[in-house]
């Protein structure tokens, strides 16, 4: 491989505070990740900063958008739950007590019925000949120690730890829905909490016993802003940066010779150091092509994503569940995931009284195309195929929304650690930190909180020469 320099003077612990060694700082983008990033700026005196927001509000991935109906949908089924003190406290600090406090109730459907969440616990649901298939596999696959290493992606580690059954009739359809890559392409260091790994005594002891088991997950419980969506949440952060923020200032590119971010109102901002929370792969093409190693381009070309449809639908009916969210593995419906949105808040509709609302995830890539000319209609049918509304619930329908993103998973793909190995050390010799949950591109802490420690962490190493600070970007804490 080409060797590419990465000795540039290094600013860590540059200033604390204003004068003529304060480090200019232009962080791009004002979500999670930038939001936090000023926030921890402002408090600890740092003010020689600008904050670039393409859009014209805060909020990024995790803000809300309301529908003409006033109908208030989140880019996808969001819930707050933190392992970070700092997070926890700046949550009570903006939202005082306008928050709900939340039971998790999660299911899966399959089988043309529901079955509590994690499946694997819960196949006593199935069909007899299912669940038989699913424990045979489950016996089969584990038979060996477990050993991890032994896997070389994650389909691998799916067939291996939960055997063929589990893996046909939820693991691998699942996993293609949400990801819109093959399981095969995708490396399997990621999952951390984010799947379950199989006990078999205990769900061997489930069926036996007849036993219901939901309590596996990191959110049991959980927190959601009463106004305005999760987007509540970020938007009050806003008059704490204000002074330091510019909406609707989209970048066209980064000068890195010149050390200014360039931006498409032919405007620029000479910088330092830069914060990015824009996709890592976006960010190195925006750069002069003769600036840039070929390969460090050739790595951010090689990192994968997906996208998403994201349809909300409101009625007018009486919210008939006490459900939070859904998992969907099979093709009798588009979308993966469906929260009822309303059971978080009842400030998300119109009235609660006579309205409730549905939000459906549908993702997309080159391996899974989505039509977004007949995305709602797919999705109400889907709801319809399984039993969340019935047809003549169709004419309750009183809202139907869509939000498209092209970015909303990072896919922690084969290529992706080798790349990222490449793409952070050269950036950061040029004083460029990619950060948060599209620019450190590491799913597994790309959750708001993480998001949030991320920005938090990152100033406290370049402000107050915390080398050590940034356990979260590199994936070693929280997951």
């Amino acid at each position: 491989m080409e060797q590419i320099r990465t000795t540039a003077p290094r600013r860590d612990g540059a200033a604390n505070g204003q004068g003529a060694q304060s480090p200019r700082i232009v962080i791009i983008g004002a979500g999670p990740t930038g939001l936090a990033a000023g926030y921890r700026l402002r408090e600890l005196g740092h003010t020689n900063f600008v904050m670039l927001e393409a859009r014209e509000k805060v909020g990024g991935l995790a803000s809300s958008e309301t529908s003409p109906n006033g109908f208030v949908y989140d880019i996808g089924g969001h819930v707050l739950f933190s392992h970070y003190e700092y997070f926890d406290k700046l949550f009570d600090k903006l939202l005082g007590d306008e928050y709900q406090l939340l039971l998790r109730e999660s299911w899966v459907w399959m089988c043309d019925r529901f079955l509590p969440y994690p499946f694997q616990n819960n196949i006593k649901y199935l069909p007899r000949e299912v669940v038989l298939e699913c424990l045979m596999g489950l016996i089969e696959a584990q038979r060996e120690p477990l050993d991890l290493a032994r896997f070389r992606n994650f389909e691998e580690l799916i067939y291996g730890v939960f055997g063929k059954g589990i893996a046909k009739y939820f693991m691998m359809p699942y996993n293609f829905k949400v990801w819109a890559h093959p399981p095969a392409m995708m490396n399997k260091e990621w999952i951390g909490e984010r799947v379950s790994v199989v006990d078999i005594a205990r769900v061997l002891g489930n069926v036996v016993l007849d036993r219901d088991d939901a309590g596996w997950g990191p959110n049991s419980t959980f927190k959601y802003p009463r106004h305005g969506g999760t987007g509540g949440l970020f938007a009050r952060m806003q008059p704490y940066v204000q002074d330091n923020l510019r909406l609707e200032s989209p970048v066209a590119g980064v000068d890195i010779e010149a050390k200014e971010v360039l931006l498409r109102d032919g405007s620029r901002e000479r910088y330092d150091m830069l914060l990015s929370t824009m996709p890592l792969d976006l960010l190195v093409q925006s750069m002069s092509s003769g600036e840039v190693p070929p390969v460090v381009r050739e790595q951010a070309a090689r990192l994968r994503h997906s996208g998403s449809h994201i349809v909300g639908v409101g009625l007018e009916q009486p919210a008939p569940s006490k459900k939070c969210w859904m998992y969907f593995p099979e093709g009798s419906s588009p979308f993966y995931r469906v929260t009822y949105l309303s059971n978080y808040s009842p400030e998300v509709v119109p009235d609660a009284s006579r309205n409730y609302s549905l939000l459906a995830e549908i993702s997309h890539s080159e391996f899974k195309p989505d039509d977004r000319d007949t995305v709602i209609e797919r999705t109400v049918q889907g709801m319809v195929n399984t039993q969340l509304l019935k047809d003549a619930d169709r004419a309750d329908i009183v809202d139907t929304f869509l939000i498209e993103r092209d970015y909303t998973y990072p896919t922690p793909s084969l290529e992706r650690d080798p790349a990222l190995a490449v793409l952070h050390p050269w950036l950061e010799s040029r004083d460029i930190y990619s950060r948060g949950r599209f620019g450190a591109w590491r799913y597994e802490v790309g959750n708001m909180d993480h998001s949030v420690a991320q920005g938090v962490e990152w100033v406290n190493r370049v402000i107050q020469g915390d080398v050590q600070n940034e356990l979260t970007y590199l994936a070693k804490r929280g997951c």
